[in-house]
């Protein structure tokens, strides 16, 4: 079945705002699904429409088996709604919850008869985003843990054991080490640069907070994460798997290639990809292919120009992205899996060199004065 593609173009942010107030939303105090929440309630949906169970029954049926109220509530509206005459895709979009590319995703799914095998996809894209957001929490977890002690430890040196030996070095009276006297002069002013660290911390939070919906700040700020040695790299991996992914997902359920990118844009908040999507729209309604379009911006790595390339020469896009997000996703576990053998390592010798420092700082003078002494 062939679609209007002027049909499926994805309302601008203001549209949709305008639009939610025409509708009269009131649906904003209702808590989100988690990313866990939408991986079940996508693969058990899927599972009762595969078996014949009607829309009514198959949200009746979910909407039974939530713990929370709140979600509960949700399904049981939407529930309503189809009930009423309104399509999934109507019902599901009257929901903050749910995102365009979700409700945009299903909308594909439903004119093309594929909702279950839409529906199927969308909880293999949670469940990856799961698998993600874990790999990445297990990396951060222990550095963020180790990390946090070896602050408490240095508040402690610095306010309390530094001071100590302070004092008994006034009372020798003689000439102390370079490297005491800037353990010493970090331990008198550690609480004033502390708080010049918190309010710089604090300001660029504010800042960033103000001007995040700033295209021009969002640019300037992808630009520079992207430079950053292995985070750059690393994130960029992580979007263009979402990509892929999300590609894969629309163009399997025959979505417009157009429609596809504008949905993918809608779904990944990162500026730079955002940006580049936009423009390989605008080339591929000019009529170039879409490899060669991809081609123009370094976002895109050259595996992934050089097999969309053979995708369109064998008319099967939406698997070479299928196969596609596979290695990524591959390679992204891989990368986090490396960075948490490395980090455990190096951060017990950076604390340890920290450490060390303080303690050889302040035991110089001792053995100096030994040795005078002697």
């Amino acid at each position: 079945m062939k679609l209007d593609i002027k049909k499926h173009t994805v309302k601008t942010t203001a549209e949709s705002k305008k639009e939610g107030k025409s509708k009269g939303l009131q649906f904003d105090f209702f808590s989100k699904f988690s990313n866990k929440d939408k991986e079940a309630f996508y693969r058990e949906f899927a599972v009762l429409i595969k078996s014949g169970v009607d829309f009514n029954q198959s949200l009746q049926l979910l909407a039974a088996q939530q713990k929370s109220e709140k979600t509960k509530n949700i399904l049981t509206t939407i529930n309503k709604d189809v009930v009423a005459g309104s399509t999934l895709f109507d019902a599901l979009q009257k929901h903050k919850t749910f995102s365009p590319y979700e409700y945009y995703s299903i909308k594909i799914g439903e004119e093309t008869r594929k909702l279950a095998d839409v529906l199927t996809e969308l909880q293999r894209f949670f469940a990856r985003k799961i698998k993600m957001k874990r790999q990445i929490v297990s990396v951060i977890t222990y550095p963020a843990f180790v990390l946090g002690i070896t602050f408490i430890v240095l508040y402690f040196m610095l306010n309390y054991i530094v001071p100590m030996f302070t004092s008994v070095f006034k009372q020798f009276g003689s000439e102390l080490p370079a490297i005491t006297k800037f353990v010493i002069r970090l331990s008198e002013n550690f609480n004033t640069i502390m708080l010049v660290i918190s309010g710089i911390v604090i300001s660029i939070m504010v800042l960033h907070k103000l001007n995040k919906k700033n295209d021009r700040y969002r640019n300037i700020l992808g630009e520079i994460i992207l430079k950053i040695p292995f985070l750059g790299p690393f994130l960029k991996k992580i979007y263009v798997t979402q990509f892929c992914q999300s590609l894969s997902l629309l163009l399997s359920a025959k979505t417009p290639l157009i429609t596809s990118l504008d949905l993918t844009k809608e779904m990944i908040t990162f500026y730079p990809m955002q940006k580049a999507i936009q423009q390989v729209k605008f080339d591929i309604l000019k009529g170039h292919t879409l490899s060669k379009s991809l081609e123009k911006h370094t976002i895109f790595p050259k595996k992934l120009v050089s097999l969309v390339s053979i995708g369109e020469q064998t008319n099967a896009l939406d698997s070479m992205f299928s196969k596609l997000n596979d290695q990524y996703n591959d390679e992204i576990e891989h990368t986090t899996k490396m960075v948490g053998t490395i980090l455990e390592p190096l951060i017990i010798i950076v604390i340890g060199a920290l450490v060390g420092f303080i303690l050889i700082s302040m035991y110089t003078p001792m053995f100096d004065l030994s040795k005078v002494i002697g």
